[in-house]
C-alpha cells in the first residue's frame, strides 16, 4: 500500500513538474500560456458549458476570464472548473452590477476563485467629458475599496472613448492619475488601446504599475481607428495579421505589474483563429 501511494504521489509530483515546466516553456517573450476570454467562446458557452471547457482545454488553456456565468450559479462553473484542473482568475461584470450588487460580484469572484473583478464599459451618451470621468473616478475608487475589503483587486478594462484628448493628455489619463492605486487597477485591451490612435507600449511604459491584467488581440488590416469604443467583430485578427507591433507590445508588458494575459478574440470564425494565435504568441522572439 505505501509502495502505491508512494508511487501515485511521485506521479502526481512529475505531472506537475511537467506542466510548470511546460508553461514556463511556451514562449521567449510570452513565458507562460495565456488565458483566455470567455466571450471569445460566448456562442459555444452559451449552447453547452462542459463541452466548449473541453474544447479550450484541448488546446492547453486552463485560465479563463468569464465575464458571463452562461447560466450557471458561480458555485456550478466552479465545480466545472475544478473538475478539468481549469482556474478562473477574473471576473468581468458590468457597470450596475458594481453599483447596485457588489456584495453579489464580491461573492461570485470568490466562489469562482478569482482574484480579479473587472468592468470593461463606462454606461455614457456621448463623448467622455470631464464631468463624466470624475463620476468614473468616484466610482471606482468606492469599488476598489469595497472589493479589496474582500480581498479582491478591481480592474477597468479600456474600451476606447476614454482617449479623447483632455488636458495635457487624456481622459484615460484623468481617470489614472486620479484613482486610488491601491483600489484600482486596469485590463489593457491593446487592440482598444490602438483603436483610437494611442500606443499600447507606450502606455505600459507610461503606467507600469497600475496595469495588471492584459487582453491580447490585434485589428484588421486597413481598419482606421476612432472614439466610438466599437468595430464589428470581424475586424479582430489572428494575432500577428493585423495593425498591432505584438513583440513590441509584449516586451514593454514584461516591464509592468501584468499578472494575466488572456486572448480574446471576437470574431464568429474564433474557433479557427485561436490556435492559430496561440501558435503565434509561442513563436514571438
Amino acid at each position: 500500500m505505501q509502495t502505491t501511494l508512494k508511487s501515485i504521489s511521485i506521479g502526481v509530483l512529475v505531472m506537475c513538474c511537467v506542466q510548470v515546466f511546460a508553461q514556463a516553456k511556451f514562449g521567449k517573450i510570452l513565458k507562460d500560456m495565456p488565458g483566455v476570454v470567455s466571450y471569445t467562446y460566448r456562442n459555444e458557452f452559451a449552447k453547452d458549458v462542459p463541452k466548449t471547457l473541453d474544447n479550450i482545454k484541448a488546446l492547453g488553456l486552463t485560465n479563463i476570464e468569464f465575464s458571463n456565468l452562461f447560466g450557471k450559479t458561480a458555485s456550478e462553473l466552479r465545480t466545472l472548473l475544478d473538475a478539468r484542473g481549469m482556474i478562473c482568475t477574473s471576473y468581468g461584470v458590468s457597470y450596475d452590477a458594481l453599483l447596485n450588487k457588489i456584495d453579489q460580484v464580491a461573492e461570485e469572484a470568490k466562489i469562482l476563485g478569482a482574484e480579479f473583478v473587472r468592468v470593461a464599459w463606462i454606461p455614457h451618451t456621448g463623448p467622455m467629458d470631464l464631468a463624466l470621468a470624475q463620476k468614473t473616478v468616484a466610482d471606482f475608487n468606492r469599488f476598489g475599496q469595497k472589493l479589496k475589503e474582500k480581498g479582491l483587486t478591481f480592474c477597468y478594462h479600456n474600451h476606447g472613448f476614454e482617449f479623447l484628448p483632455y488636458g495635457q493628455g487624456t481622459y484615460f489619463d484623468y481617470i489614472v492619475q486620479n484613482t486610488n492605486p491601491d483600489y484600482v487597477s486596469f485590463e489593457m485591451d491593446i487592440l482598444w488601446v490602438f483603436h483610437p490612435g494611442q500606443d499600447p507600449a507606450a502606455l505600459l511604459k507610461k503606467y507600469p504599475k497600475r496595469f495588471r491584467l492584459m487582453h491580447v488581440k490585434d485589428l484588421k488590416k486597413g481598419v482606421v481607428g476612432d472614439f466610438s469604443g466599437g468595430t464589428p467583430t470581424e475586424n479582430d485578427v489572428t494575432l500577428g495579421t493585423g495593425q498591432l507591433n505584438l513583440p513590441k507590445i509584449l516586451k514593454a508588458a514584461r516591464k509592468t505589474s501584468i499578472k494575466y494575459f488572456y486572448i480574446e478574440d471576437e470574431n464568429p470564425k474564433a474557433n479557427e483563429q485561436v490556435p492559430l494565435s496561440l501558435a503565434y504568441l509561442k513563436g514571438i522572439k
